[in-house]
């Protein structure tokens, strides 16, 4: 007949689970760093999808001229949304089946770590 302590007390030993210290600062670095990313690149996102909202309402709003589009751009830029990564002098601006298409393009760069940088090509055009 067996023991019950010794064989409850082995079997404890080896049944024992969980996360160590070092693994636990392994994911919380790698949480921190995934958790950092996000916030730097949300910001850079959202000025992307404004400019897109922009460049859909001023070619929406039409204008006679492409001066005139420019100046409208310029408006919203500076007093609506305060976006300053592209100016108006940037846009492509034609006119394709009788409506005014707008498209602009630019680099954005993220600094992670002081030589580490993330550039991000962005393009967009209005519908």
């Amino acid at each position: 007949m067996m023991n019950k302590t010794s064989s409850h007390a082995g079997s404890r030993a080896r049944h024992q689970q969980g996360i160590s210290l070092i693994g636990l600062l392994f994911w919380a670095v790698l949480v921190s760093a995934v958790a950092v990313l996000i916030m730097k690149l949300f910001p850079v996102i959202n000025e992307y999808r404004t400019l897109q909202k922009m460049v859909q309402q001023v070619a929406d709003e039409g204008g006679g001229s492409v001066p005139e589009i420019r100046k409208s751009f310029d408006r919203l830029a500076s007093v609506e949304y305060g976006i300053e990564s592209i100016r108006s002098s940037d846009l492509d601006i034609t006119k394709e089946n009788d409506k005014v298409v707008v498209r602009f393009a630019y680099d954005k760069e993220i600094e992670l770590l002081d030589p580490v940088y993330l550039l991000i090509k962005f393009e967009g055009e209005s519908q």
